[in-house]
């Protein structure tokens, strides 16, 4: 299920999808005489792929997922636990271990850290599992982490978790009714938050790898499309998808995700 999963959020997101429609209309153009049919359906796709680059679209699309929950501030409380959701990674040994985290990961990873270093005694839990590597997500990011002076004995690795829903079910093993940050991408976290409150955490949200911005003077930088805002547009979808599964499994009453 994980894998089909995967596989069909991939064929959906924008780039890929506008490119197999237009796909689709270059063999009406070449083979078929329906030419007239297969131009508009290239048309179709080549202004969807300019308009999922276009800044305005995409800011206009991101930004009220993203500004939907605040940065952390310091709570005067006491936070026990500190989890930050995995993302992405390669293994090259040729590469610093900061290089080897994806984008998204690193400001996670670099929020955990920093949230870590205002509650004395809080652990840091990492997650994420190999997806195809040698070396597990998570451990990844302890070997970041370690690297930036985070002790050994205040990290806990969840090795196995795939998706959010996992990462969600192992921690609550640890976090129990203890006091829990939870970070990850600001795109992400109504999502997560709905995944951790269901598994009976209750997290303090601390959204971090803010994309979309309010004000971009330069005309050259808002209106020339770009792979950045293509990318911005690609998050939202995919975090709509992620919500419209995970209200459908919810539907259905289905147990693993």
């Amino acid at each position: 299920m994980f894998e089909l999963k995967k596989v069909i959020s991939a064929l959906l997101m924008p780039l890929p999808a506008l490119l197999i429609i237009g796909l689709l209309g270059l063999i009406l153009v070449s083979f078929t005489t329906k030419r007239k049919t297969g131009c508009f359906i290239i048309l179709f796709s080549l202004s969807g792929i300019f308009l999922a680059a276009f800044q305005p679209v995409s800011n206009k699309l991101l930004m009220p997922m993203e500004r939907e929950y605040k940065a952390f501030l310091p709570t005067q409380s006491t936070v026990d636990y500190v989890m930050v959701l995995g993302n992405g990674h390669v293994v090259d040994d040729e590469l610093p271990p900061t290089s080897q985290l994806s984008r998204a990961a690193l400001m996670r990873l670099a929020e955990g850290i920093r949230i870590l270093r205002m509650y004395p005694g809080a652990k840091l839990i990492l997650s994420g599992y190999a997806g195809g590597s040698k070396v597990s997500h998570a451990r990844m990011m302890a070997n970041v982490a370690l690297a930036l002076g985070v002790s050994k004995s205040d990290i806990i690795l969840l090795e196995d978790a795939k998706d959010t829903w996992e990462e969600a079910r192992q921690s609550a093993a640890f976090v129990n009714q203890k006091e829990v940050v939870l970070v990850t991408s600001a795109s992400h976290m109504k999502r997560a938050l709905l995944e951790f409150n269901a598994a009976g955490i209750k997290p303090i949200p601390a959204p971090t790898n803010f994309l979309s911005v309010k004000d971009i003077e330069q005309p050259w930088q808002k209106y020339a499309p770009k792979s950045q805002y293509l990318e911005q547009t690609e998050l939202y979808w995919h975090e709509l998808l992620g919500t419209l599964w995970q209200k459908l499994l919810n539907k259905v009453g289905y147990s693993n995700h």
